[in-house]
């Protein structure tokens, strides 16, 4: 592997949807230079001038060759598009010795040009948004103070669940808001759920069959498991001699929305590809976000052990309610996204994969500057 390349100072962030927030703000105090790339160079001004940033970064037109004409060796190219498009920007970056981040998931495209990203000295920073991203640095810092309690040697028993969803601050009748697009939401209803419940693998082919309460602060919400679990107890460095009894990472919802979306599972069980493209854009029309709406971003991490001779919990919360300035939403993926990319430009992160902060000790370092900066979240033991 070659030396980590040092980064230039300069960002690309690239796409200004429904995410971008006060993350892209905190960047033009802290960058050398931000260029934000959208569909067109007037709605990329459009979208500065929105966020009180007009010049204070360079608005440019997107296409793939015009970004890679740009890129020099040390930037950092901030990805907000869909994740189908990573892998193009990613290849982009490996070409240009830029360095790569994003708040999605990794997916098997950019996973197979990571080794080509490390032996070029370049960070590619994935996961680090809120669900994935702030729920990797709760669930990382609980399992470290766990195993400093309970020892990594010592046999247990473990339930380790984390659900989030962004909700509407003010109920409404569909017991919904969407922040991101609706086909993206059926489609990831239409994923089958694979995670442990009693001690054994379980995958749910309709995931919100396997909806059930959860109670947090005395508010009950619905909780529903998404995606694939399982990979995640290697991820979060859970001890091989703890046994899990539970390990769920959720989607949740507000109470009374499985029987709001009834409809919705209908058409899902049957529809195909189009008709559920149709569904989406049915919906998009009958359940508009404007404005004055206010969402609500809720995101629970929570631990239990137990030893033959002691048991330790503890548990994450935090709820958040987006104002006249910003969305929850943006405000909670943006922010720790933000901070990942100053890491980079710091030249703290190393080359390769990261996933967020991948330690109980950066976790716990990445969420001390999190909460400097007025993101609120608490930890409570004996949950």
């Amino acid at each position: 592997m070659s030396e980590r390349v040092p980064a230039s100072g300069t960002v690309h962030w690239v796409g200004a949807g429904l995410s971008t927030g006060s993350g892209l703000a905190d960047l033009c105090e802290r960058a050398g230079q931000i260029r934000l790339w959208h569909r067109t160079e007037e709605r990329a001004a459009g979208v500065l001038a929105g966020l009180n940033l007009a010049g204070r970064a360079e608005p440019r037109a997107f296409t793939l060759p015009a970004l890679a004409a740009e890129l020099a060796p040390g930037d950092v190219v901030v990805s907000m598009l869909p994740a189908p498009e990573h892998a193009g920007l990613l290849s982009a970056c490996v070409r240009a010795r830029a360095h790569f981040a994003c708040s999605s998931y990794v997916s098997p495209e950019v996973l197979d040009q990571v080794p080509a990203a490390r032996a070029a000295g370049l960070v590619v920073l994935t996961e680090a948004g809120l669900d994935p991203g702030i729920d990797h640095l709760f669930a990382h810092s609980l399992v470290g103070r766990a195993r400093a309690e309970i020892g990594p040697d010592t046999p247990a028993a473990y339930r380790l669940t984390s659900y989030c969803g962004g909700v509407p601050a003010v109920p409404n009748a569909f017991r919904y808001r969407f922040s991101w697009a609706p086909l993206g939401v059926l489609n990831a209803l239409r994923a089958p759920a694979r995670y442990v419940e009693d001690g054994a693998e379980v995958t749910a082919a309709r995931p919100w069959e396997a909806t059930r309460p959860h109670v947090l602060a005395g508010e009950t919400f619905e909780a529903y498991p998404n995606r694939d679990s399982v990979p995640f107890v290697e991820q979060y460095g859970l001890p091989a001699a703890w046994t899990p009894r539970a390990f769920v990472r959720g989607t949740l919802r507000l109470d009374g929305w499985r029987e709001a979306w009834e409809p919705v599972f209908e058409e899902l069980r049957t529809g195909d590809d189009e008709r559920i493209a149709a569904l989406a854009r049915e919906l998009a029309a009958a359940h508009p976000t404007t404005d004055a709406d206010r969402d609500r971003v809720v995101l629970s991490v929570s631990l239990w052990v137990e030893a033959p001779d002691r048991t330790w919990t503890g548990g994450y919360l935090l709820d958040l309610v987006g104002d006249e300035e910003e969305p929850a939403m943006a405000r909670c993926v943006s922010r720790p996204l933000a901070l990942g990319v100053r890491h980079i430009l710091d030249g703290s992160l190393p080359a390769g994969l990261n996933r967020a902060a991948e330690t109980a000790a950066r976790s716990a370092l990445w969420l001390a500057e999190l909460s400097d900066e007025g993101l609120d979240f608490s930890f409570r033991r004996d949950i």
